[in-house]
């Protein structure tokens, strides 16, 4: 989808203080970040931020890094984690751009995280560009490199050939699938993975069920 400009992106992010330019700058160094060390959790394709949103306010424990590629998602992501959070200033969270498919560029085994989620990342429907999907093999093999020894990935779609392509995937590069489900808003399922993202909020009113799951590496108990 084509994004449209917003001319206040840019210098509305610079002035932010938990939005970090120079990401690969931090690489080794993301623990080391934040005001407080505490286990992250790393949002792949963060869109406007309403997961972490949801999430971040209430888990002050943990610490949070969103990743999208462009500023004008990554600007509003930042108002709505703003207001999320509303008087209280924002110490948990940081927000960065990058490409996805280059993660280890500004990451390494030194920024260890609890838990990876990737919610409604681009399925890629034509064989020929499936290597460009986000749960990919060679991608999971990445991130099982980020993952700490307790690490965890939990994923979410709409795309059911996507779901089942990945489910092989996880499966092929070394992750134990512990949980599925084929329509999360009617499982009792009530923990951290039922935060909404806007698609989300789209699909469910279209009727359309979400496919979600939790893996963990194969090994890890």
């Amino acid at each position: 989808m084509r994004m449209r400009s917003k001319p206040w992106a840019k210098p509305e992010l610079e002035a932010c203080p938990f939005f970090v330019r120079r990401c690969e700058e931090q690489k080794g160094r993301w623990h080391e970040w934040f005001p407080k060390r505490q286990p992250i959790h790393l949002e792949l394709g963060s869109g406007k931020g309403y997961f972490i949103a949801g999430l971040a306010p209430v888990h002050p424990e943990l610490n949070y890094i969103g990743i999208d590629l462009k500023d004008v998602v990554l600007a509003p992501a930042k108002r709505v984690i703003e207001s999320a959070f509303g008087e209280r200033p924002v110490e948990n969270v940081a927000l960065t751009g990058h490409d996805i498919e280059r993660l280890r560029e500004i990451m390494d085994e030194r920024d260890q995280v609890e838990r990876i989620y990737i919610n409604f990342c681009n399925p890629w429907p034509k064989p020929r560009h499936w290597k460009r999907r986000l749960t990919y093999p060679t991608r999971l093999s990445d991130y099982r490199a980020l993952l700490s020894e307790q690490g965890e990935l939990w994923f979410k779609t709409d795309d059911g050939p996507l779901y089942r392509d990945t489910l092989r995937y996880l499966e092929e590069a070394g992750y134990h699938v512990y949980w599925t489900t084929g329509d999360l808003h009617a499982d009792a399922c009530s923990d951290e993975i039922t935060v909404m993202t806007e698609h989300e909020r789209m699909f469910s009113e279209q009727g359309i069920p979400i496919k979600a799951l939790k893996a963990r590496v194969v090994g890890v108990s």
